[in-house]
């Protein structure tokens, strides 16, 4: 059985304590404000919770109002991290006890008394196993920022000095923070909220492979290895990644990077100006498939160390934390940079062309049958992210489109637009001019794109990004002689088997109806999501038997399907029809021409071509 959490009494003594130590080192000359410091503890991690004390400078008021983040940068969608806030509580530097009132969702007001500073110490439960939030248990600790620290509010930006007190059973701390003054072990500063924020920390017994690219360190840090995680061989492969990328990019942007990888049964990364996040499963590294999907995400999030953590919208950054970001760029910011994750792979010489390709296709797959393509422009979804991306529900794949996947797909198109120049060559002028404070405005990217490669883009652009027309992946592929395999079943004789269109799961033995896509045969019979189909015609049929029944009958008939909806017996008319074509797969043309030929091996392989 867990331990149990501290009770009130030892928090009291836990906040005491806190005033009793030596004050944290004064703030360096070139400083204007004086840092807030944290001391982070972990009394009981079976239970989950992370135990702070902030020591905030009063700065001559009468009261302080601290803030918790609603959301943290790169993952669009307000997430109420003050939920998991607890017991929040304030002493003078002498110990006596301080007014504390909720002054919002997210916020604490503190009177200060006349004290020239206050001690804040609460809890925080940390059990959400995604790379946004934070997870502690008995083995490691995984925090990132917003969900985790208290700061003043205002806009005045000031130092954040963390100390991570770790348990007995822990050896070290990890983050790409730098060391806070003073030189203390597991001691971290910050030089302002932004920075402490998109600095993740790691403490526990991690595995750590150290490799220095082009004169820049760099870290992969494995938690969780577990005796089955192949670390030398990822490790490896990571470090070719970050040398094709310096190839792509001619520069770091960053002094040292962290690959911070949680091998813990989920997925995910997210990216940090100096770091990212990862998490995958621990198994990964023995299938094939699954390793070239966490090697693309590697790829992605570190490609994002230029492209959104520099090169970026002017409305993401500087950020306000209690507010959504609206812009209509993240098709290039994360569509890019999902079309350049898998790329990056393959140019680093890890996957082969078939699988790139395949790669590929699978995203221009995903888009082309997804019929949101033809209700929501990508510019829209991108603005849209807050409401929509990360609150999908049945009816969003008819009404919506993932601005990754169709940036993505737009990257690959764009990338044979520009002539002799690449896609590569657009992001290092759009990085030239747009990756200082200001950031660029919807259609500035787009005009550089157009300098680049010497035409005008802006009709292109109009219709990929700011309408619903189908994508014409005609003149791609015969820029660089590749073409869409035709689907087998066409030279099949054989009828069409019969399809509906319906996407089902099995729960506790009764087969449900999980997804309805518009214009399919089932949409048009008025299933719905929920719907327990029971029978066809008059013969009954299982969750084990589905596919099997809907092999007996082919495209064209018409049948009654019994379904229960809510415990009423409901009886549906459909008739079957043929399943869309499965002609997405990209496959070079048999006989390419020699300038065909000369620009899929620039394309693939820029580093090998002369």
């Amino acid at each position: 059985m867990p331990a149990a959490g501290p009770s009130p009494r030892s928090f009291a003594s836990l906040i005491l304590a806190a005033v009793l130590l030596p004050a944290a080192p004064g703030p360096a000359s070139a400083q204007t404000l004086e840092p807030i410091s944290y001391t982070v503890r972990f009394p009981a991690p079976a239970t989950h919770y992370a135990e702070i004390v902030a020591e905030v400078p009063a700065d001559g008021r009468t009261h302080v109002e601290l803030m918790m983040a609603t959301w943290t940068p790169g993952s669009y969608l307000i997430r109420e991290y003050a939920r998991h806030v607890e017991a929040v509580r304030a002493v003078t530097p002498a110990g006596e006890p301080l007014a504390v009132a909720k002054s919002s969702k997210n916020r604490w007001r503190i009177e200060t008394g006349g004290a020239d500073r206050v001690t804040v110490a609460y809890r925080v439960y940390c059990r959400e196993m995604s790379v946004r939030t934070n997870w502690i248990e008995a083995d490691f600790a995984m925090l990132n920022g917003a969900p985790t620290f208290l700061t003043p509010v205002g806009p005045a930006p000031r130092p954040h000095d963390v100390r991570i007190e770790l348990p007995p059973e822990w050896s070290e701390s990890v983050t790409a923070l730098p060391p806070a003054p003073g030189g203390r072990p597991h001691s971290y500063r910050a030089a302002d909220f932004d920075t402490l924020v998109d600095a993740p920390i790691l403490a526990g017994n991690p595995t750590t492979y150290p490799f220095t690219v082009e004169g820049t360190p760099h870290a992969l840090v494995n938690i969780g290895e577990g005796g089955v995680w192949d670390g030398p061989t990822s490790a490896a492969d990571v470090e070719r990644i970050v040398r094709e990328q310096r190839r792509t990019w001619g520069f770091f942007p960053y002094e040292r990077y962290l690959f911070l990888n949680m091998l813990v049964e989920a997925g995910g990364g997210l990216e940090h100006r100096d770091s990212t996040l990862l998490m995958t499963s621990r198994w990964t590294t023995r299938d094939r498939r699954r390793y070239l999907r966490w090697l693309g995400t590697v790829s992605h999030e570190l490609f994002h160390a230029w492209n959104v953590k520099r090169l970026r919208p002017a409305a993401l950054g500087p950020f306000d934390y209690e507010r959504e970001a609206f812009t209509p760029s993240l098709w290039m910011v994360e569509g890019l940079t999902s079309y350049y994750g898998p790329l990056a792979v393959h140019r680093a010489g890890i996957s082969t062309r078939e699988e790139l390709l395949e790669a590929l296709s699978g995203q221009i797959e995903a888009l082309q049958t997804t019929p949101g393509r033809l209700v929501q422009p990508v510019a829209e979804a991108s603005y849209d992210a807050w409401i929509k991306y990360y609150r999908r529900n049945e009816n969003s794949p008819n009404t919506t489109i993932s601005y990754y996947t169709k940036g993505a797909v737009i990257g690959f198109l764009l990338e044979a637009t520009g002539g002799r120049r690449s896609l590569d060559d657009v992001l290092k002028a759009a990085y030239g001019r747009y990756s200082g404070e200001r950031g660029f405005r919807p259609g500035e990217f787009e005009a550089v794109a157009s300098v680049v490669a010497g035409i005008d883009l802006g009709g292109w652009f109009d219709r990929a990004i700011r309408s619903t027309d189908e994508l014409d992946y005609e003149p791609a592929l015969a820029w660089y002689g590749l073409e869409f395999a035709p689907d087998a079943r066409a030279d099949d004789d054989a009828p069409a088997p019969a399809w509906l269109g319906l996407d089902t799961r099995t729960d506790r033995g009764r087969l449900l109806v999980a997804g309805v896509r518009r214009g399919t045969p089932g949409y048009e019979a008025g299933f719905n999501v929920g719907d327990e189909i029971l029978a066809i015609g008059d013969y009954r049929v299982g969750p084990e038997a589905w596919r099997q029944r809907l092999g007996l009958y082919r495209a064209g008939d018409t049948v009654t399907v019994l379904v229960a909806r809510r415990e009423r017996l409901v009886r549906l008319d459909a008739r079957f029809g043929e399943a869309p074509p499965e002609g997405w797969r990209l496959r070079p043309v048999e006989s390419p021409s020699a300038a065909q030929t000369r620009r899929l091996d620039a394309w693939l392989d820029p580093g090998s071509t002369p």
